[in-house]
């Protein structure tokens, strides 16, 4: 039994997970869980719990509350930045945002098990093809069964009560995000982060450095900033230049995009910089080493 876990946590227990900030282009994507005895699964009903989407800003910040008082129910949150989700997405072995998803609710299982929490079943709201998810927790997990569904946030009050917490939690984080940056003119109204709002459209316009890109509340991966990149300033490497000369055209317009972390043409970008001529050459002659730590 983990010193963490509540006494009721030693009878078999349920859990939901469900996500919130999916899809907007800024702030964090935020992977919440909320759990209790099965015994006490019955009662969640009558706790209100619906899907956050459903809910007033306010009702979610009173259930939040409520919830967290609740001496019965445990939850747990992952938070997961802008700045890695980008990183994640534009690595050489590229992390899609199904497996940062996956791994997300993977993370908080372990976590609530290494906790001492006996979880006997999980619901979870699918994140791509839901059997296949399943498969995966499920060879992760062996003692857990597992219940992944389409629209789970609005069948399961357990899974409700989890996307709750994780809305809460971003909306909460992005309410209170201090900007790293300093230049002046800076401001806050990002309006609700999504692609599609005409506010968060006018942000990221008024907030492109044509040196630095974007701010790092900015998740810089997403499709919806890419026509901001077309005023920037090109990046040349002088190491660029000796692969250029044999390079086709198509490889050179490869080498310019992916100091922004676009490609164009995926081949040519293999060839230079598997041919000891690429940019690692820059570092290389210089006598510099990747840190991991410091």
């Amino acid at each position: 039994m983990g010193s963490d876990a509540p006494k009721w946590a030693s009878e078999p227990c349920i859990m939901g997970i469900d996500e919130a900030g999916r899809g907007p282009v800024l702030g964090p994507m935020v992977y919440g869980c909320l759990y209790c005895a099965a015994s006490y699964q019955k009662t969640l009903p009558s706790l209100n719990f619906a899907d956050s989407k459903t809910l007033k800003e306010e009702k979610r910040e009173e259930i939040f509350e409520s919830l967290k008082s609740d001496g019965s129910i445990g939850w747990a949150v992952d938070v997961i930045d802008p700045k890695e989700l980008s990183a994640k997405m534009l690595k050489k072995n590229k992390i899609n945002l199904n497996e940062i998803s996956h791994d997300s609710a993977i993370g908080l299982v372990a976590r609530v098990l290494g906790m001492g929490v006996l979880l006997t079943e999980v619901y979870v709201d699918t994140v791509g093809d839901a059997e296949k998810y399943n498969i995966k927790l499920s060879e992760r997990f062996p003692g857990v069964k597992f219940i992944v569904s389409k629209k789970a946030d609005s069948l399961y009050p357990v899974v409700s009560g989890a996307s709750i917490v994780a809305k809460v939690t971003r909306d909460r984080a992005l309410h209170d995000w201090v900007l790293e940056e300093t230049v002046e003119n800076m401001h806050r109204n990002f309006g609700s982060g999504y692609p599609g709002d005409p506010e968060t459209k006018a942000w990221l316009k008024h907030h492109t450095h044509s040196i630095f890109g974007f701010p790092t509340l900015v998740r810089f991966s997403w499709g919806t900033c890419s026509p901001y990149f077309k005023d920037m300033v090109e990046v040349l490497w002088e190491s660029d230049k000796l692969g250029e000369e044999e390079s086709s055209s198509c490889g050179k317009r490869q080498l310019k995009l992916s100091s922004l972390g676009f490609t164009g043409c995926k081949r040519r970008s293999e060839e230079v910089e598997s041919s000891s001529k690429g940019r690692c050459m820059f570092f290389q002659s210089r006598k510099l080493e990747q840190m991991t730590h410091f």
